[in-house]
């Protein structure tokens, strides 16, 4: 059985006064915590915070984004091995956001995910359609070449460790969710589609849902057979809200 996953993902959110409460709070709350796993990944001026905040604890941190070479001449840039030094378990790469207002193509994405695998790191790969997308009844598409691009480049053993994301970028921030029925759809295609190059790493790879997740739908969701646990933005922000997600994954 696959253990569930609840990750945060800040983005660009946070000062460290309101960091430090928030923290505390989710350390604190999932100290008890049994049967599922809990992390939190945030911008990277905090991960010396998170690292210090919660060391020790059962919580784990990462990043938003990583850059796909180990060192150069990249203003602005992180590597992989920056973020090990900062202890970062996870790093988000190809998310919505990164592939639409700075132009990652799907490509890069399997470039960063590949580095950051390497430095030591578990990738959570981000992957979804838009809205036109969906209506034009080309999900699977789109899912399966955001997918296609990993293993072309780094063979289907690349997701042996790692984390895949399913998020509709038409329900991003925008308060519509999909249906369960909906993202489990997806869930179970992602599933199959790797199933075909190798059954046991699709049945042992952890696929979250990315999609307006709140407290009052997730455990629907985690319900599904196929959607291993969630990629939480928002509600990642309010500790008693993340905690009770992180809760409905529980076993």
């Amino acid at each position: 059985m696959r253990r569930k996953l609840v990750a945060g993902n800040w983005k660009m959110h946070g000062t460290l006064a309101q960091n430090a409460v928030l923290l505390d709070a989710v350390r604190d709350g999932m100290s008890q915590a049994t049967g599922v796993d809990c992390a939190v990944c945030v911008p990277f001026p905090y991960l010396a915070q998170a690292q210090q905040k919660l060391s020790g604890s059962s919580v784990k941190w990462g990043a938003q984004n990583v850059h796909q070479l180990g060192k150069g001449a990249y203003t602005g840039e992180v590597s992989a091995a920056m973020l090990r030094d900062f202890e970062c378990s996870y790093v988000i790469v190809g998310h919505s956001e990164r592939r639409a207002c700075y132009g990652e193509s799907s490509h890069l994405v399997a470039e960063k995910f590949l580095a950051a695998q390497q430095a030591g790191l578990t990738p959570v790969l981000c992957m979804g359609e838009t809205l036109q997308q969906r209506e034009s009844g080309i999900t699977e598409t789109v899912v399966a070449g955001q997918l296609d691009a990993l293993i072309q480049l780094g063979g289907v053993q690349a997701l042996r460790n790692a984390v895949v994301a399913y998020e509709p970028v038409w329900a991003i921030g925008t308060g519509k969710t999909a249906t369960s029925e909906q993202a489990q759809a997806v869930h179970a295609f992602i599933r199959q589609r790797i199933a075909a190059e190798d059954s046991q790493i699709a049945a042992a790879l952890c696929i979250l849902y990315g999609g307006s997740v709140k407290a009052n739908n997730a455990a629907e969701l985690f319900a599904m057979p196929d959607i291993d646990g969630g990629l939480i933005g928002g509600a990642s922000l309010v500790a008693d809200e993340f905690l009770a997600i992180c809760r409905a994954g529980q076993v």
